[in-house]
């Protein structure tokens, strides 16, 4: 006769879970995708229970293969999910015990699923911030080789949405990405904070048996351990950080997505979006509709939610570990799972739109060079307020007579300043005006090129770093 299967807390219990709460108890669904983290764990904490006597040599290695077996099978498909098995947890030492027996069960010895989970969070983590970090390097490296190829291409820079000064659409795209730069400072400045190992504080006391945390550290990749138990497995900062990072990036994937959005209308018409990332109308034969970068725009809602949700959800908790801090795995694979998405439509946008040239020149105009204008009367002695005014006279002197301020007759012009000269020609060149922005982080040539050349090395060291801890010295 089968044994019925065990929960690993029901001992003292006489009555069976209700059915409700056994549903809403159980978290399998969604931290199945943490098995090969759960694994890894617990082979570690075998080899620690070895070296601490409570476990035999052949013991922790009996258990070891029979976790490599586990491991074959959620490689291969082969597990099927039982309504016993409460957590990942639950399943995988449910596993164990079927292919090693009574073995399997001495594993859990001075361990808690409190800090087994947070354990496998930041294993998890750890190569999640890894692999998003390249994600959004993708991007990045998308948007400079962009860029590279427009950098001759001028076009109205815009406050307010109304148009302010010549720039370089390089200039423009560039600063996107220097705004995912920030995003990738961030997220390896949290990958330090998750980098550390939580295994060996039990429930919340710390663990009694001897077991050598260093090595646990070691065997898990870990370069820093906890140092209270207690707040071990009730700290979940680090999972609001994660959704604060992934917040902030797809924050900044919205206002270019919104950017392009406008620069892609007929109004604008400075790029095309390819037909791979636009729909259509199921009504207008002709529309053609950016919804690729709707749904980017829309899916930062979301994550931002994941981080308002979860937040709301730490308010008010006692210390140590309460039961609300399951919903942590929710949070955060749902901000890493729709990330990684945004950033990939992203990239393929930024690959395949059509830069518009003739319509992105067209769109400037005279009245952009007018900082041009105070800039020339300031090198003459004039005070900036002063000559501010005085361009400003010039401006609404060429709006009354309907023209532009390039249009207005030399005697107008000495009639509101002597300070003009017939050299004011000068500044009425939209490369000229771009070109006179050469200090860092400017629109002139050379300063977009450095510019350019700083993204590219960014992008040759998140492509260099292969492995997951090498994020720690990754140089941004």
């Amino acid at each position: 006769m089968s044994e019925e299967p065990k929960c690993l807390w029901g001992g003292r219990f006489t009555e069976k879970i209700n059915n409700s709460l056994e549903e809403l108890n159980r978290s399998i669904d969604e931290d199945a995708r943490l098995f090969a983290e759960d694994l890894n764990g617990s082979k570690a904490y075998a080899q620690a229970l070895a070296k601490a006597k409570i476990i035999t040599e052949k013991e922790s290695e009996e258990i070891g293969h029979g976790l490599e077996l586990i491991r074959f099978d959620w490689l291969e498909k082969a597990v099927k999910i039982e309504s016993s098995d409460e957590d990942i947890h639950t399943l995988n030492e449910r596993l164990l015990v079927k292919y090693c027996g009574n073995i399997g069960e001495k594993l859990h010895t001075g361990r808690s699923r409190n800090d087994q989970s947070v354990t496998d969070v930041r294993l998890w983590m750890k190569r999640a911030i890894h692999e998003t970090l390249v994600t959004i390097g993708g991007l990045i490296s998308a948007i400079v080789k962009t860029a590279n190829e427009h950098k001759n291409v001028l076009l109205p820079g815009y406050t307010h949405l109304q148009r302010a000064q010549p720039v370089r659409f390089a200039h423009w795209l560039l600063s996107h990405a220097f705004a995912l730069r920030e995003d990738c400072l961030r997220f390896k400045d949290l990958f330090q904070r998750v980098d550390v190992l939580p295994l060996g504080s039990g429930a919340l006391a710390g663990n009694p048996l001897g077991i050598d945390r260093e090595l646990l550290a070691s065997l898990l990749g870990f370069t820093k351990i906890s140092q209270n138990s207690m707040h071990a497995v009730g700290d979940r900062d680090y999972i609001a950080e994660f959704n604060f990072a992934a917040s902030m990036t797809s924050l900044h994937l919205s206002r270019l997505a919104e950017d392009l959005i406008v620069y892609s209308t007929k109004e604008f018409n400075f790029i095309k979006i390819s037909d791979a990332f636009s729909t259509g109308s199921s009504l207008m034969p002709q529309k053609r509709n950016p919804d690729s970068l709707e749904l980017i725009r829309g899916v930062a809602g979301s994550i931002f939610g994941s981080l308002s949700g979860f937040m709301m959800t730490l308010k008010g908790l006692p210390s140590t570990y309460n039961k609300d801090l399951q919903l942590d795995k929710k949070s955060i694979f749902n901000s890493f799972d729709s990330l990684k998405q945004v950033l990939n439509v992203m990239e393929g946008v930024i690959q395949t739109m059509e830069v518009n040239v003739a319509e992105c020149e067209k769109a400037l105009s005279p009245d952009m060079l007018a900082t041009d204008w105070a800039y020339y009367l300031v090198k003459r002695g004039i005070p900036f307020r002063t000559a501010h005014h005085i361009v400003g006279k010039c401006v609404a002197l060429a709006e009354k007579n309907k023209h532009s301020i390039l249009e207005l007759p030399f005697a107008d012009l000495e009639s509101i300043c002597d300070k003009f000269s017939v050299d004011i020609e000068k500044c009425n060149s939209y490369l000229r005006s771009v070109e006179q922005y050469d200090v860092i982080g400017g629109t002139s040539s050379s300063a977009v090129k450095t510019q350019v050349d700083i993204l590219s090395e960014i992008v040759k060291n998140i492509q260099a770093c292969k492995h997951i801890n090498e994020v720690n010295s990754l140089a941004l």
